[in-house]
Parts: C-alpha cells; structure tokens; sequence
C-alpha cells in the first residue's frame, strides 16, 4: 500500500510539474554553460539554493567569474537581480533603504516616506561582503533570517522569492572584516569555486575572442524563464521525497560528529572547536532531497547527502589552531567524516 508521500507523486498533474521543471532546469543548465565555463557543479548548487529557499556563500579566487555566474542566473531564471558592492565605508541604509522627509509643495505637510533600499529584490548580490564592518554586515541578518527590514520600528516585508547570492575572495584579506558564525550559519551553502581545467580555459579563451560576454542581449532572451509558481511548486513537493529513517539517522550522525570528532578517532577529535549547529541538519536533509529533485529521483540515497555535505557544512565548523598548525581545513573534516562513517 503505498504511503501519503508517494501517493503525492503519483497524480498526473505533478507528474507534470516535475517534468516540466526537470526539462527547464536542464535547458537551464545548457544556457548558464554558455557563459559561464566547467562550473557544473557550483550551478547545481546554486539551483539548490534556489529551490529550497535559502542563501549562499561563493568563495573563489578573483577572475573565476562568481559575479557574471550571479546575474546569468538570475537573469536566466527572470527573477529581478541588484547587486551591491561592499565597502569599507557602506552604511546600513544603504542596503535596507531609509526614511526620508518630503514635503507637499500644496499643503506644506511633511511626512515620512520609506525609501527602499537595493535589499528589496529577488536575488540580491552581496560582492564582497566580508569587506564591509559589522554594522553593515548586520542589517542582512533580519532579512535573510525573517525576510523583512526593520527601520524607524516598521516593519517593511520582501516579496518573495528572495535569497542572498554573497562572495568573498579568499585572498587580499587585508582590510575585510570576518564574516560572525551567527550570519554565516545562516548561509544554507558555501560553495567554492575553483579555477577551471585547461579544457575549460581554452573554450573560455574562444569565448572571449569571439565576444560572447554580451551573451545576455543576444542567446538569454530565447530562453523562457522559469515561472516563480512553479519554483514554489517544487518547494513544497521536494519535502515530500521519500527519505527512509535509516538515512535520515545518516544524516544526522553526520552532523553530530562535527560535535564529537574523537568518537571517530583521536587523530581528527582534536581538529574542530565547535561543529556544526542544528540549523546544519535542516539544511543537509533539504538540500539533499533537492540535489536528489535535480538528478530527478523521487528517493534520496546516500550519494544526494554526501554530494551536498561539504557546502553544508563546511562554513559551519570553527576549527582550532592545531588544525591550522597541521594545514587542516573544513574540507579534510568532513573528508574523513563520511569516510569514516558507516553509509547504510
């Protein structure tokens, strides 16, 4: 007899669904290559991101194209896209917007009139975060957590979807400001781009040459974007896929070794500070049932947890120093972490 959870699959009108946001999301894909060269598995991530409604990190070295991978996105999916570049000496309002006194030239009355600020979009670009102080850093937490702005005590709501794209170079840390655990727990992923392969770097020479940056006026247009109903869509129905408890125990033991490394040997216990908060656990199992969404299983196996781990975790653990004396970093954690736990 087959359960609630399946039975939510076996209607034709969701079979449908899926099918239609599989084939937009592979045409995606193709389009997004088109721009941006041997990144496959950071715009998976990144469509991952996009379906479970949350935020992500992207470290990469400067010139590996996070910014241009940002806006095709966006501009790809016809969500409205701001980008904001952070500085040393950007202020709060310049992102949450503020309120300004206008005057009517009739009357002579003067009131309050809330200006918004960059922050009211759907995908917003954070460029260079972590070279702004913390005072500017925080006024993204009320909207990344709440999805809402505070200012002058009102309370001013993001129309959805709205999910925050940041970067950070891992170099010329000089003058930036770390970002605090408490907003980059609030990161669903962090994702790393590296540099591409030599394959990769000749065809984007040839794209260069040929001067296909200004592929956003000439191929993104044919493409139909992905309706925002359907994106919600596919929200709620990712929920619903089958997880059985034995890898939902998985999942959990994962997360809960980064608390308690020395139960998996003496030799990684003494790596980690603090591990990984509950907040990772949520954001495991969701992002493993969408990575399992876009390989287009209705079941998530244990490969769809370990795939999204590494971006799930790895700006969630706070490593100590003999981590950092032994050239130790989160990536040869949670390397050994799955190699050393039993998968069922």
């Amino acid at each position: 007899m087959a359960t609630k959870k399946e039975e939510v699959f076996e209607s034709d009108e969701v079979r449908e669904l899926i099918g239609t946001f599989q084939a937009a999301t592979a045409k995606l894909r193709d389009e997004v290559g088109n721009v941006i060269i041997g990144q496959e598995e950071v715009v998976e991530h990144l469509l991952i991101t996009l379906l479970v409604g949350g935020h992500c990190l992207i470290t990469g070295m400067p010139g590996t194209a996070k910014t241009l991978l940002v806006q095709t996105l966006a501009d790809s999916l016809g969500l409205r896209f701001k980008r904001i570049q952070f500085t040393p000496d950007l202020m709060p309002t310049d992102v949450t917007g503020t309120d300004i006194i206008e005057e009517d030239t009739a009357t002579g009355h003067r009131s309050w009139t809330f200006v918004q600020g960059p922050i009211f979009t759907n995908v917003l670009l954070a460029d260079e975060i972590n070279r702004t102080p913390p005072k500017t850093q925080a006024a993204l937490l009320e909207a990344m957590q709440e999805r809402s702005v505070t200012v002058r005590g009102e309370n001013h709501r993001l129309e959805p979807p709205f999910f925050v794209l940041a970067t950070q170079n891992p170099i010329e840390l000089e003058g930036t400001y770390p970002l605090p655990e408490a907003q980059l727990d609030r990161f669903l992923m962090h994702v790393q781009i590296t540099y591409p392969e030599a394959s990769a770097e000749k065809e984007i020479l040839h794209l260069a040459r040929n001067e296909a940056t200004q592929i956003h006026s000439q191929q993104l247009p044919s493409m139909e974007p992905i309706r925002q109903d359907v994106i919600f869509e596919a929200r709620n129905l990712i929920l619903d896929i089958h997880m059985a408890e034995e890898l939902e125990s998985y999942l959990i033991q994962i997360v809960l070794a980064t608390r308690e490394l020395s139960v998996y040997g003496n030799d990684i216990g003494q790596w980690v500070q603090y591990g990984a908060s509950p907040r990772a656990t949520i954001a495991l199992d969701r992002c493993a049932r969408a990575h399992a969404w876009l390989q287009g299983k209705d079941y998530v196996a244990p490969d769809d947890i370990q795939a999204v781990a590494y971006d799930v975790l790895r700006h969630r653990l706070i490593l100590n120093y003999e981590a950092e004396a032994e050239g130790i970093d989160a990536n040869k954690v949670i390397s050994e972490l799955i190699a050393r736990i039993a998968v069922p």
